[in-house]
C-alpha cells in the first residue's frame, strides 16, 4: 500500500472514538464535580493561568464543566469585534471568555458534538444574556461554519482526540478568513507511538 494511502487511514475507528469521547464529556457536563481523570472548573482555570478578570465574573454553571488542557488566550488576546469559532466548545467556558474579549460587536460560535454539553452551553448563554454567542452541533472535521467566516479559530484539548488531524486543520483553515489566526492549546507527543498503542481507544481518551 502506498505511503500516502497509509497516512489517510485512521488508527482507530472514528465513530467508536467519538462515542467514547462523548461518554466521558457527557459525565463532565452532568456531574462536573464527580471523579474524572482530569481537573475541572475554576481550580483548573486558575492552574492554567486564566486571568481572574475573565473567570471570576462567570457564574459557576459556566465554569464548572471546563476541562481544557492549557490557556489558548495566552498566545494572543482577542480583539474587539472579531468573529471567533471555538472548536470543541464543551459547556462554553472558553467561548464565554472569548465573548468577553470581542465585546458586543464581535461574535463567538461554539461547536461541539456532545448533546449534554451543547444543552448546558446554550442554557448558560441564555442565562447570561449573551447575544453575541451561538452554539452549533458539529465535528471538528466538518465544522458547521461558512468558508472564511472567522477572524480567529480557538480550541482547547480537542485536536488530539481526533484521529484525522489533517481534516481538522483543513477545516480550521477553511473557516478562517485570509490572514486569520488559529490559536489552540493541545497535547503533543514528540516520541514514536507503537501501532498497537495507537489502536487503543482508552489511551486516546485517557
Amino acid at each position: 500500500m502506498p505511503a500516502e494511502e497509509q497516512d489517510t487511514i485512521a488508527p482507530v475507528d472514528p465513530d467508536e472514538l467519538r462515542a467514547e469521547v462523548r461518554s466521558k464529556y457527557r459525565e463532565v457536563a452532568v456531574d462536573p464535580t464527580g471523579e474524572h481523570h482530569f481537573h475541572t472548573g475554576r481550580f483548573l482555570a486558575h492552574h492554567l493561568g486564566y486571568d481572574a478578570a475573565w473567570v471570576d465574573p462567570l457564574p459557576d454553571h459556566a465554569v464548572e464543566s471546563f476541562a481544557g488542557i492549557a490557556n489558548p488566550f495566552a498566545l494572543r488576546p482577542l480583539r474587539a469585534g472579531e468573529v471567533v469559532v471555538d472548536v470543541g466548545a464543551g459547556a462554553g467556558f472558553d467561548t464565554f471568555v472569548a465573548a468577553s474579549q470581542v465585546g458586543s460587536d464581535g461574535v463567538v460560535i461554539g461547536v461541539d458534538m456532545t448533546p449534554e454539553m451543547l444543552d448546558k452551553s446554550r442554557r448558560n448563554a441564555r442565562n447570561m444574556g449573551l447575544d453575541n454567542v451561538e452554539f452549533r452541533e458539529g465535528l471538528a472535521e466538518s465544522l458547521p461554519v461558512d468558508d472564511g467566516a472567522a477572524d480567529v479559530v480557538i480550541s482547547n484539548g480537542v485536536f488530539n482526540l481526533c484521529p484525522d488531524k489533517r481534516a481538522v486543520f483543513d477545516e480550521a483553515f477553511r473557516v478562517l478568513r485570509t490572514g486569520g489566526v488559529l490559536q489552540f492549546a493541545d497535547i503533543a507527543n514528540g516520541n514514536p507511538v507503537p501501532p498497537g498503542a495507537m489502536r487503543e481507544i482508552d489511551l486516546w481518551t485517557g
